[in-house]
């Protein structure tokens, strides 16, 4: 047995909040004597097929500017690779009796289960646990009466500094005995990664995690980058610059929410650009809206929104799923996309709803079958926007207008010199710029001429797209009308809309 320290201890379990200011979990746990502050790699994230490398690459550079914030304290975070409620065993074994603080997460149902059993855990132990519900996002809404006035009421709160000092904090060396003591000799997984370390080799493609970085996006935004904002959100290559960048430090918690939307506001008075900072600030309410949806009614991770989608058949063709994946469908928009998503981790929003679209209305794959091929992809993995945006996309909620995004009208429209296309896919580069779009309507002398064979040098189209969006359009539609359908969106609007959902709409849309 460990001798048990008889302290007034606050433990800290950091989730996707990985930041040290505007942390409220944080703030009051240093009411307590000492405080410690834990993250675990758990097996169960690391073995879980949303999830990849660059997501535990983002957390592990995340987990190491905190630690480079706490040096003044002289603590760090104590980072662990096991279930947490094996590190909570280990905690409340040598120090007895903690109070546990976290900010309340909305993730998948891997995640949800884990707090289930972590509030029985806490429960039997007598351990009392706060969980404070953080970006306006509420639990156990019955609808969305009030939602939107209480999502700004949240947003406008003044941030309160978090005051710690040395004395407060459990000292590093203690944390490291801790680390020493839990850490497995041997550890598998599928990424052999036994320490946060292990994932800091970052490759220079993805944006670096942390506070830091995020704070250096938030900046550049204001200052300047938001000035093209409106007009560049939808073109695949000049995004890249005048979006904000900054999903994927909310998505981990690296920035809050709230900060972001009050910086943006104090920004707005100086800004040669009001619109852009209105369009930006818009869409952090609407990002808060979807996760607020998924909280609402999780089971969307596995099923259609609208039950009467649960009746639409659609094939796993592997084949098709894996060309598009990797980018070899034969349409360069599509094909750019995706290449450009696994390399970097970001696209822009309208390329990713032209893929979810491609892929589930083109070539009639369930949206089940790429949901977590994306969301490895997607640095900025979100659950709470992820699968209420995948069925939007899909067509299949009910409530909102089906869109098959046409790829080769959205390639002439948004990357109409082929700056997008050609930097992703460099086997078409021979060819000039105004047939990039459609590079199988080369003629033979074409062919000849440019050296370059359709089937050979870049696919052939997987699909006819006329012949496959007819088919999507003729079914879609027609489950649109239905009944059952309709009787069901009257329940989704109930449930998940707001009372000013058109006006919101609208302005969202700008």
């Amino acid at each position: 047995m460990k001798t048990v320290f008889n302290r007034d201890l606050g433990v800290v379990w950091l989730k996707r909040d990985l930041r040290l200011y505007d942390h409220e979990a944080l703030q009051m746990a240093l009411r307590h004597n000492k405080t410690l502050i834990v993250f675990s790699f758990e097996p169960i994230l690391l073995e879980d097929d949303h999830y990849s490398l660059r997501h535990f690459r983002f957390i592990a550079e995340s987990l190491q500017d905190i630690d480079q914030r706490l040096t003044p304290f002289k603590t760090k975070v104590c980072v662990l690779f096991l279930p947490v409620i094996s590190v909570f065993d280990y905690l409340k074994e040598s120090y007895g009796t903690f109070t546990l603080y976290s900010h309340l997460e909305v993730g998948v149902i891997m995640t949800y289960k884990r707090d289930i059993e972590v509030n029985k855990w806490c429960s039997k132990q007598n351990i009392i646990w706060h969980e404070i519900r953080q970006n306006g996002i509420g639990r156990g809404l019955k609808n969305r009466k009030g939602w939107s006035e209480n999502w700004e009421l949240y947003m406008k709160r003044p941030i309160k500094e978090v005051q710690m000092g040395a004395s407060q904090m459990i000292d590093s060396a203690e944390i490291e005995n801790i680390e020493s003591d839990l850490q497995p000799q041997f550890l598998s997984n599928k990424f052999g990664a036994s320490h946060f370390s292990h994932f800091l080799n970052t490759d220079n493609c993805f944006q670096k995690g942390g506070t830091t970085e995020g704070l250096r996006y938030l900046n550049s935004f204001l200052d300047h980058r938001h000035e093209s904002y409106a007009y560049n959100i939808s073109k695949p290559h000049n995004s890249m610059d005048s979006c904000s960048r900054l999903s994927p430090y909310i998505a981990w918690g690296n920035l809050s929410v709230r900060q972001v939307w009050q910086e943006a506001k104090q920004h707005r008075s100086h800004s040669n650009n009001k619109k852009s900072i209105d369009q930006f600030t818009s869409r952090i309410r609407w990002q808060s809206h979807f996760i607020q949806k998924f909280e609402s009614e999780c089971s969307m991770e596995f099923r259609s929104v609208n039950r009467a989608y649960h009746s639409l058949l659609k094939n796993h063709d592997e084949d098709k799923l894996n060309a598009w994946e990797s980018g070899q469908t034969g349409i360069p928009i599509v094909d750019a996309s995706m290449r450009c998503l696994r390399q970097t981790g970001y696209l822009n929003f309208r390329m990713r709803a032209l893929v979810v679209s491609f892929a589930t209305h083109l070539l009639w794959l369930p949206w089940q079958s790429i949901a977590k091929v994306l969301a490895r992809w997607f640095l900025d993995f979100e659950p709470g926007i992820h699968y209420p945006q995948l069925q939007m996309q899909a067509g299949e909620t009910g409530i909102n207008q089906i869109r098959i995004y046409n790829p080769i009208k959205n390639s002439y429209q948004h990357d109409s010199e082929a700056l997008f296309i050609l930097k992703w896919i460099p086997e078409l580069s021979n060819i000039p710029n105004n047939l990039v779009h459609e590079p199988y309507l080369l003629t033979p002398l074409e062919s000849s001429f440019y050296q370059f064979e359709i089937g050979k040098d870049y696919p052939k189209p997987i699909i006819d797209l006329n012949k496959s969006r007819k088919f999507a359009a003729d079914t879609l539609y027609a489950f649109q009308k239905c009944k059952i359908t309709q009787k069901e969106s009257l329940r989704i609007l109930e449930k998940h809309t707001m009372p000013d959902r058109k006006a919101w709409s609208n302005a969202n849309n700008g």
